[in-house]
């Protein structure tokens, strides 16, 4: 890992976050991910599931976290399973954790090897009422793919049909989505680093740049300050191209009179950042680009404003909605008569802006979390609406990270430059 240690009492207060919610004499196991196979012996880019992550921060594959809180047994109540390392598989892959270096990032006492694991949950599969397996249930779920989460699902099911079983990703989706204070930190330093990099390529943008060349020194400034790397493929969009939501070709020239969609984050610590600026690739917005650029800001302020615990998240997109039509409205690419006319299933306000406006962020950028229930206070949210204008191929979206407290909401990028004459500014100081 190229990030500094974190604190294992992060991973300590989630893990015990979640055995509160767990049943009486309970057993929960959460299998790493695999490493996935590309071609030939070579694999994909190894990322572990990201609620061994939540509560372990350990990153080696075949990784498994068991919690049995009533287990009597004091030192089986929380248990890591590693694989064991070998001389041999080091030489080709390098270090792998040994108990005590694992114990130091995870917190946890308990450290077992791989190889001994079947026996391990046999003992206390015999002595548990009721077993939280892991699955991934989030709502945009490609449910057609083989799904390597199932397989130990089965596989444990299979081998004890008799037991009970329960769903621990609906336990994880509610703590997730509420992230501690120690979690927040590690956000904050994924936040500055994405800010540093933003500052960069605000100074280096001009027109004939190509959308690599951005791309490069995003890429750059977050490897020098510890990030792990991109938190998802950035989104490097000139002119037309910043109409297409995930744009990731990023191989276009930035030609003068454009505007450029930027939308990237650091990952740092495995949590996430994601931030979007628009900007000019002469570094002047024009009349009309401002006009538009100020109708996005004015509704992604009017989320800023309203995003706060206990509101209704579905009242919450309603308010957006409402909000965009009239700035759409104001800088006339709606009418009134559009509005009057509009198919309610439909709105006139969706041929400009047509994706959601928040998501939840963390250790996924597309984090987990119920767009059903009310706004809690220590959710992290993005505020990211967008007006795309096929007529003018232009795209504008505007995103920063929301942390929800007490008293209202917290702008984790407030002080990076959102408004037309912030990013004119910046562009200046080359």
């Amino acid at each position: 890992m190229k990030y500094l240690p974190i604190p294992s009492k992060l991973y300590e207060q989630n893990r015990q976050r979640f055995i509160k919610k767990m049943k009486p004499n309970s057993l929960a196991i959460f299998p790493a991910s695999p490493v996935f196979p590309k071609s030939g012996d070579g694999t994909y880019g190894y990322r572990p599931d990201a609620d061994v992550l939540w509560l372990s921060g350990i990153t080696q594959e075949k990784t498994i976290v068991i919690l049995y809180p009533d287990n009597p047994d004091k030192n089986m109540r929380e248990v890591l399973v590693l694989l064991r390392p070998n001389e041999l598989l080091e030489k080709w892959v390098g270090h792998k954790l040994r108990k005590e270096e694992a114990t130091a990032i995870s917190g946890i006492k308990n450290v077992q090897w791989l190889d001994g694991v079947d026996t391990l949950i046999q003992v206390m599969m015999n002595s548990a009422d009721t077993v939280y397996l892991n699955t991934n249930e989030h709502n945009r779920l490609d449910t057609e793919l083989p799904r390597t989460d199932l397989l130990f699902v089965h596989d444990l099911m299979k081998k004890y049909p008799v037991h009970t079983y329960d769903r621990a990703a609906r336990l994880m989706k509610d703590l997730r989505s509420v992230k501690t204070k120690e979690e927040i930190e590690v956000v904050k330093t994924a936040i500055d680093i994405t800010a540093k990099a933003l500052d960069r390529v605000l100074k280096f943008i001009k027109p004939g740049v190509m959308e690599y060349e951005i791309e490069a020194e995003l890429t750059h400034e977050f490897l020098r300050n510890r990030a792990t790397g991109h938190a998802y493929g950035c989104i490097i969009a000139s002119g037309d191209r910043a109409r297409t939501l995930h744009y990731e070709e990023n191989n276009q020239e930035c030609k003068s009179g454009e505007l450029i969609l930027m939308d990237f984050g650091a990952e740092y610590g495995n949590y996430n950042a994601d931030l979007t600026r628009t900007v000019p690739v002469n570094g002047k917005f024009t009349k009309r680009q401002a006009e538009v650029y100020n109708a996005c800001l004015a509704v992604h302020n009017h989320g800023k404003k309203i995003l706060k615990p206990g509101l209704q998240f579905q009242e919450y997109v309603k308010s957006i909605n409402a909000e965009m039509e009239k700035q759409l409205l104001k800088i006339g690419l709606i009418t009134k008569e559009d509005i009057k006319k509009q198919d309610p299933e439909n709105p006139a306000f969706r041929k400009y802006f047509y994706h959601g406006v928040t998501h939840f962020l963390g250790i996924v950028v597309h984090d987990v979390g119920n767009y059903m229930d009310t706004i809690k206070e220590g959710q992290l949210f993005t505020i990211e609406p967008g007006i795309y204008i096929e007529e003018e191929q232009m795209g504008i979206r505007i995103e920063n990270n929301i942390w929800i407290t007490k008293n209202g909401n917290i702008d984790l990028f407030k002080e990076m430059p959102i408004t037309v004459e912030e990013i004119e500014a910046a562009m200046k100081k080359k």
